[in-house]
């Protein structure tokens, strides 16, 4: 059995490298993309957790397979929603660079 601490340690490296393409990206496709990357570290910690820690109750050990389902949903809808709006804004401004997209500026 792989121990939690390796779980632990790809997940703090996915996370940290969706931290550096969110803040360091200047194409909002690809920060999409690194808010993905950042969810599914947040998945595997916590599918990696539920399956190595005991717990009481009826649903202790799907507890974290639970959440990472409802993360998953919730990413889907983020990704459909935010891709509609690089779209229109590609559409409207012919960039997706975030720079150049100044829309809420007066």
């Amino acid at each position: 059995m792989v121990p939690l601490v390796a779980f632990q340690l790809l997940s703090a490296a996915l996370f940290a490298i969706g931290i550096y393409g969110v803040m360091a990206r200047r194409s909002a496709v690809l920060i999409v993309m690194s808010i993905e990357l950042m969810l599914n570290a947040v998945n595997i910690n916590l599918i990696a957790a539920a399956s190595h820690l005991e717990g009481t109750g009826r649903w202790a050990n799907f507890d974290g397979h639970i959440i990472a389902i409802f993360i998953i949903t919730v990413a889907a809808a983020e990704v459909g929603l935010g891709m509609a709006i690089i779209l229109r804004m590609y559409r409207n401004r012919s960039t997706v660079n975030v720079d150049e997209i100044n829309l809420m500026k007066w």
